[in-house]
């Protein structure tokens, strides 16, 4: 099932308002690598916020992921003092680990080697 229009409107006013207090919180630079959302998925009757976190160059990925986790409810506050007039209720704030670059490194690292083999015959 397709997102409705209201459901990306949402997601993307979140998006942008979560940017803008993991840089006031200091979460987007953490331990000199970065954490940027990538993207943001509504359910259906607006009530949780499914946020795709995506680091790059930090090492203890899962552990970071916790420990945001750990500060969900006081991100979920700011973010109602944010978006208070806009929705009705504040959405839940569930947060995911995005692999995308991970997979897209990897599979680089595969068509090169298979590049290079293919030279050397």
């Amino acid at each position: 099932m397709s997102e409705t229009k209201r459901q990306k409107q949402v997601a993307q006013s979140v998006q942008e308002e979560m940017n803008d207090i993991f840089q006031r919180m200091g979460l987007s630079i953490v331990d000199g690598g970065m954490i940027s959302i990538s993207s943001v998925k509504m359910t259906p009757d607006l009530l949780e916020a499914r946020i795709y976190l995506s680091f790059f160059q930090i090492k203890d990925q899962v552990g970071m992921l916790n420990s945001i986790k750990e500060r969900g409810s006081e991100i979920r506050k700011e973010l109602g003092n944010r978006m208070a007039k806009q929705l009705r209720r504040i959405p839940y704030l569930a947060f995911f680990l995005d692999d995308t670059l991970d997979y897209v490194f990897k599979m680089e690292e595969i068509f090169k080697k298979i590049n290079n083999d293919e030279k050397k015959d």
